[in-house]
């Protein structure tokens, strides 16, 4: 069957952009050791939107060598806090280091996209959004991280602005999509000028 575009990646958030978008789309999860591929870049000093772009086509690379004659999506998301990046919190107690480090304070969500076809990167796009925490106290942390471990583990910064996420924030700039880990807008305009949707 053939589909407007290959998801590579097991994001049901980003699945649901795409179909939602009126896409068709199939999935394919790759195996690709990012650990091993941000302890390479972090060693060669590459920036947190370099990672975030190696780390999307990776994904998208692996998965095209399947179905070069379709389009491959690979996308990742990763947080930029004054310089540093922040992967997903593995544990409870390194999920409220994270949020104490980012209370009050503002960071970056990058969000990579790679399109691969026959082969070969065909298109790229990295989109920022700007997120300012309120001051948050011990207590509502506290309770916040009962309420929402470990389903807030699978997200960098340990939080989800569709859910309770929403509420740690003072100032979000930037496009609803990117913070979902998706340049959706850019991507849905790529794919009208080649044709693979009506535009």
């Amino acid at each position: 069957m053939s589909f407007d575009l290959i998801l590579a990646s097991g994001s049901e958030i980003r699945a649901q952009m795409l179909r939602n978008a009126g896409l068709s789309i199939g999935i394919e999860s790759p195996r690709v050791d990012e650990e091993s591929i941000k302890l390479a870049l972090l060693q060669e000093e590459a920036s947190p939107r370099d990672i975030a772009d190696m780390l999307a086509e990776a994904k998208a690379a692996k998965i095209a060598r399947k179905f070069p004659d379709q389009m491959v999506l690979g996308c990742d998301q990763v947080l930029d806090f004054d310089g540093r990046m922040f992967s997903k919190p593995a544990t409870k107690e390194e999920a409220r280091q994270h949020l104490l480090e980012l209370s009050g304070k503002t960071h970056k969500l990058l969000s990579a996209a790679v399109v691969y076809h026959e082969g070969k990167p065909v298109w790229r796009h990295v989109s920022i959004a700007r997120l300012t925490m309120r001051q948050l106290s011990e207590g509502y942390l506290d309770r916040y991280l009962e309420r929402n471990w470990p389903d807030i583990g699978s997200s960098v910064g340990g939080y989800k602005l569709e859910r309770e996420g929403v509420r740690l924030f003072s100032r979000i700039h930037g496009d609803h999509f990117t913070i979902l880990g998706l340049p959706l807008v850019e991507l849905l305009n790529y794919l009208a000028v080649r044709g693979v949707i009506d535009a």
